[in-house]
């Protein structure tokens, strides 16, 4: 059995990563608030399909409302960030109770998504657009 990783507030941290979005999140016994960069998750992402996105992992653990969640993201876009936050707190749910490790793994929500984009090649328009052929 794992060990449980938590500071001296009684809270858990860890780092999640999507695409070029980095989050650094720490989770607390509370009434389910959730947080990022200072403002409610409802002003931050908008679109519900990312506030879904971020609630899955507490879904999947049966702990919903029972956490407070307080994230810092940095880089890439809206959803970039909702899948970086949704890793940070997969893992520190993980570490604040070694239990549930199992349950959220089985998800598939602990495995850094390694999907970034292409970068663009010399010769060619894009990654993998050419330039328009001309015949003269």
């Amino acid at each position: 059995m794992r060990e449980r990783e938590v500071d001296a507030q009684g809270r858990s941290y860890a780092t999640g990563r999507r695409k070029d979005a980095v989050a650094r999140v720490w989770i607390k016994p509370g009434s389910g608030k959730i947080t990022v960069n200072g403002r409610d998750q409802e002003v931050y992402f908008a679109r519900p399909t990312l506030r879904l996105v971020i609630n899955q992992p507490f879904e999947v653990a049966d702990r919903s409302g029972q956490y407070d969640v307080i994230a810092t993201v940095k880089g890439g876009g809206l959803s970039g960030q909702a899948g970086a936050v949704k890793h940070g707190i997969s893992q520190a749910l993980s570490k604040f109770e070694p239990a549930l490790r199992s349950a959220v793994k089985a998800a598939g929500f602990l495995t850094r998504d390694p999907r970034v984009v292409e970068r663009k090649k010399y010769g060619k328009a894009k990654a993998r657009k050419s330039f328009q052929f001309s015949k003269r």
